[in-house]
């Protein structure tokens, strides 16, 4: 017996998935002499050893159907004041001219200037991932720009910056009669 599995409200989704907060990065390739930058917090660290990261691209997007000719990429992870940067290159821009950016020649892909950080990849794998390509790649080049390297963070439709808290957390196991058991896993297995 099979089940189809019943598919969320769209925009119920995407609410939802928002209160996940992210980072923001620009994906730069360049493809048959062509730079070719966007703006993605689909991005993660995915393994240690090898060095491994992915990104998710929309397959109807202009990268997503070029990607599968890219050699590698860059993933430039954005500071708290290049907001117009993000918006830029996601192609939201409604300005006449573009924000100043400038591109250097790098390992895996070109690296955008004075970024926070940045890691150059050589394409590994794609996936499948729906109406996304999952593009895996392994680590090259790793940069660290210059301090303080606070990044900017989008959560819930809206871009931000971390900030430390002088708020308590509310004492929520107070609240629950049954006890939680919770299981780690170490991050280092020596």
């Amino acid at each position: 017996m099979s089940h189809d599995p019943i598919s969320p409200d769209l925009r119920s989704f995407r609410q939802t998935a928002a209160q996940f907060a992210t980072g923001v990065t620009i994906i730069v390739t360049e493809i048959d002499g062509e730079i070719r930058a966007m703006t993605a917090n689909s991005f993660t660290s995915l393994s240690l050893n090898p060095a491994l990261v992915l990104f998710c691209v929309g397959k109807a997007s202009n990268t997503g159907r070029a990607i599968h000719s890219a050699r590698g990429f860059s993933v430039n992870i954005l500071r708290h004041d290049q907001e117009t940067l993000s918006t830029y290159f996601a192609g939201g821009w409604k300005e006449p001219s573009a924000p100043p950016f400038r591109f250097f020649p790098w390992e895996g892909g070109p690296r955008l200037e004075g970024s926070a950080a940045a890691l150059g990849c050589v394409l590994h794998k794609i996936y499948e991932g729906g109406d996304h390509w999952i593009v895996v790649g392994r680590v090259l080049a790793l940069y660290q720009g210059t301090e303080p390297r606070r990044p900017l963070v989008f959560f819930g439709g809206r871009y931000g910056i971390l900030e430390k808290s002088g708020e308590p957390t509310p004492d929520l196991l107070g609240t629950l009669s049954t006890p939680i058991l919770g299981y780690y896993d170490t991050w280092d297995a020596e």
